[in-house]
């Protein structure tokens, strides 16, 4: 916040702009500006989980987990993602499809 302080007298013969008020302009501040990150040396705050490609197809076909298994077209996605993303592993023993090794960090 900032104040002009000029004497009363002195403002009532002036008109115009006067350099004497902005000379005794004086820098109010109610507390002293802290410098640095507050948060210097505290964990970051968590992560909120993002939903899987297989979640998100899941909820654009607007499925639940009862119709997972005589879907046609999560089938074909599953089959052909299979080794790309994350798929339940229990619908893949369902459907007989498996996983290559190499890409499943097993091996």
């Amino acid at each position: 916040m900032l104040l002009a302080v000029a004497p009363a007298d002195f403002r009532a013969n002036q008109t115009g702009v006067s350099s004497v008020t902005a000379a005794r302009t004086i820098a109010l501040t109610g507390r002293r500006r802290r410098r640095g990150n507050p948060n210097w040396g505290q964990p970051p705050p968590p992560l909120r989980a993002l939903p899987t490609e297989f979640e998100i197809l899941v909820k654009r076909l607007g499925l639940t987990k009862l119709e997972y298994v005589p879907s046609p077209e999560l089938k074909h996605w599953c089959e052909h993602n299979r080794n790309r993303v994350y798929v339940p592993e229990w619908l893949l023993e369902t459907w007989g499809i498996q996983v290559e090794a190499i890409f499943s960090g097993v091996a």
